[in-house]
């Protein structure tokens, strides 16, 4: 009978049989470093429990080594680990999901862990690999966004920020079963990330109902905008969308970006009308006047920002 821990051996190589103690001691750490570690992959402390196997110390040892041979120090590796660990949690939750949904739903809970068993086992070294493939093309592209190795770590660039929104999404879901639910919101972020990704842009990050990006010029992130537009407030699956856009300082930290041009994006999605664009006065004074049309809306409250007048924009009539 396959077991939970058959399982967990598939991909981990052994069951855990180590302390957190006995794992430090091997790979020269002391014992709070290890739990600082582990705390930032985002799992709980294990106690003295034997909770871990040869892969956490395999993995520990890099660590150590990193730290013995590099001159990035400990505060650095363990940002690092954190944002390691908040991206590799995402990506299993999904790949689960992603799996679970394509084993055979009639078949016993037991037949079940069996099939997943085997599908580990068989595409986990291809999967394995393609992750880190995956990682270096993203790796080059982050590169390539820096104008040079001393600029790479300022945390505050000039951007241009986007928020799609959902319109009602909070009254529609509550119309819905869970599993279409989950279908609506993969459908959205899917497609708003392959039109963001078409105009080189990079999705920053999903909160179900809504997609915040950043577009390489104000231009890029009207076209992005409006192609969101077009393939969510097209489909009568999907609600209708608005999409808020800023371009002012952000503070670029940890694969996510802050500050009030990120704010205010997000605000003006509530200003924006059904399946519309809204950007603030600077960025649509920046905005070629050949290939779009603006018209400046009544002033009107905004909370955190006071009364401003938003921006209407769209495409020019070719």
């Amino acid at each position: 009978m396959t077991t939970p821990e058959d399982l967990e051996r598939a991909i981990l190589g052994a069951v855990p049989g180590l302390t957190g103690e006995e794992i430090s001691a091997r790979a020269g750490l002391t014992r709070d470093q290890t739990q600082r570690l582990w705390r930032a992959l985002g799992f709980p402390e294990a106690g003295g429990n034997a909770a871990f196997g040869a892969a956490d110390e395999a993995a520990l040892h890099r660590v150590a080594t990193i730290l013995q041979e590099d001159s990035l120090d400990f505060d650095t590796v363990l940002r690092m680990t954190r944002a390691l660990g908040q991206t590799m949690d995402r990506l299993a939750e999904w790949e689960v999901a992603t799996l679970s949904a394509a084993l055979e739903r009639d078949r016993g809970e037991e037949a079940r862990t069996e099939e997943a068993l085997r599908l580990i086992r068989r595409i986990g070294p291809e999967f394995e690999a393609l992750l880190t493939y995956v990682w270096r093309r993203h790796l080059v592209a982050a590169v390539s966004r820096v104008e040079s190795v001393d600029a790479a770590d300022e945390q505050v660039a000039e951007a241009t920020v986007g928020f799609a929104d959902l319109v009602s999404f909070s009254a529609l879901t509550n119309r819905l079963r869970d599993d279409e639910i989950g279908d609506l919101v993969e459908v959205f972020e899917g497609r708003s990330h392959d039109v963001v990704s078409r105009w080189r842009g990079r999705v920053v990050k999903t909160l179900g109902d809504s997609v915040l990006f950043l577009a390489p010029t104000p231009s890029d992130a009207v076209e992005i905008a409006w192609d969101i537009v077009k393939v969510i407030g097209g489909d009568k699956r999907l609600p209708d969308v608005r999409v808020g856009l800023v371009t002012g300082s952000v503070v670029m930290r940890m694969g996510d970006v802050y500050g009030p041009a990120v704010n205010l994006a997000a605000r003006l999605t509530g200003v924006a009308r059904r399946n519309r664009v809204i950007t603030d006065v600077h960025t649509a004074q920046v905005l070629p006047r050949d290939r779009y049309e603006t018209r400046t809306l009544p002033a009107r409250p905004v909370r955190g920002f006071g009364d401003l007048q938003p921006v209407a924009v769209r495409r020019t009539q070719s």
